[in-house]
Formats: C-alpha cells, sequence, structure tokens
C-alpha cells in the first residue's frame, strides 16, 4: 500500500487535470504548440481564464512555455495526460453503453408489464 505522502503528488496531478476549462485547454494544444491568441480562439474561453489555466498546467509540468519572438507559445510537455483521458473517455464509453443496455431492457420490461395489465 502507497503512504499518503506518496500519493499526494498523484492527487495533485488529477487535481490540475480535474478542471473542464484546463482539459479544454490541453486539449486545444493537441495539433501543436499554440500562442494564447490561438488557445483563446479555439476554447472561446476569455483570456484571463486561459492565462490562468495554463500558469496551473505550466506549475504542474503539463505544458511548457517557449518564448518566440514578440509571442509565447505553449506546448504539451507531457503526452500522458492525453492517455489518461483517452483510457477515461473510454472507460466512460462503456460505462454509458452498459447503462443504455439496461435502460433498454427496463423499458421493455417496462412496456411488457403495461402491455399484459391492459388486456
Amino acid at each position: 500500500m502507497q503512504s499518503p505522502q506518496a500519493l499526494t503528488p498523484v492527487a495533485e496531478y488529477f487535481k490540475v487535470l480535474s478542471e473542464v476549462s484546463r482539459l479544454t485547454v490541453l486539449s486545444s494544444l493537441t495539433s501543436g504548440a499554440k500562442n494564447v491568441t490561438e488557445i483563446i480562439a479555439i476554447t472561446g474561453l476569455g483570456q484571463a481564464n486561459v492565462s490562468k489555466h495554463l500558469k496551473v498546467l505550466l506549475q504542474a509540468g503539463i505544458v511548457t512555455r517557449t518564448p518566440q519572438g514578440g509571442n509565447v507559445f505553449y506546448q504539451i510537455a507531457d503526452p500522458i495526460a492525453f492517455e489518461l483521458c483517452e483510457l477515461v473517455c473510454d472507460r466512460l464509453s462503456i460505462r454509458i453503453n452498459e447503462q443504455a443496455k439496461q435502460i433498454a431492457a427496463l423499458q421493455s420490461l417496462r412496456e411488457r408489464t403495461s402491455y399484459s395489465n391492459r388486456v
């Protein structure tokens, strides 16, 4: 069993990834490095919001910051974040499909019961 001290950085990493706007910013970087203006255009988030989330992602080591001329470009430094998101999305998709099957089965049962009560 891992100690709480060992698990704290793991929890912090997941905390960084637990914000929708931050995931949106990260998603905008999947096709390559972007400056803040480009990220704003892709995400529809405000400048202050994007800057705040980029700072958190930068501090967590998930993105890097590279000045180029008068611009600063951000890019993914830790591609494992995308792999984690894909794993979670795949698992959620499986769960949703299972729930849909259960709902369909319940709906079918309800319809059969309703029909037999009318006859």
